[in-house]
């Protein structure tokens, strides 16, 4: 899985805060590994507008292989806080369209309608 960072101008970007990025993604994802092409990664911060949720900004989207993209965003008071957050939401959103993905799966292959057909016309 890549992971892809990208930042606006007001976040100053330095190695330790990508590492800390690659390291929250790929522990949060880690299980869906193969089904995950990359992650984009935006950081911003909305000094200055107003948010109730808080003023840094992180958007992730994950490329999923024979699925359209899933992308969440999180709103926190630090960079860290809303890293965390997208991470979490990402997860939960993987699940949730992974899973249904494998019950439909699951539903089709045990479906005895879909399985059975009467070529018998006399």
């Amino acid at each position: 899985m890549q992971i892809n960072i990208n930042s606006d101008k007001t976040i100053d970007r330095h190695a330790s805060l990508d590492e800390h990025v690659q390291s929250v993604v790929s522990n949060a994802l880690h299980r869906f590994g193969e089904q995950i092409t990359s992650v984009e990664v935006h950081l911003s911060d909305n000094l200055g507008q107003k948010s109730a949720d808080g003023d840094n900004r992180v958007l992730m989207e994950a490329r999923v292989t024979g699925y359209k993209p899933i992308a969440v965003s999180d709103h926190a008071a630090t960079l860290h806080q809303s890293i965390g957050g997208a991470a979490d939401k990402l997860k939960r959103a993987l699940d949730s369209a992974l899973g249904r993905l494998h019950d439909k799966d699951k539903r089709h292959a045990a479906d005895p309608v879909a399985a059975t057909v009467d070529t018998d016309d006399e």
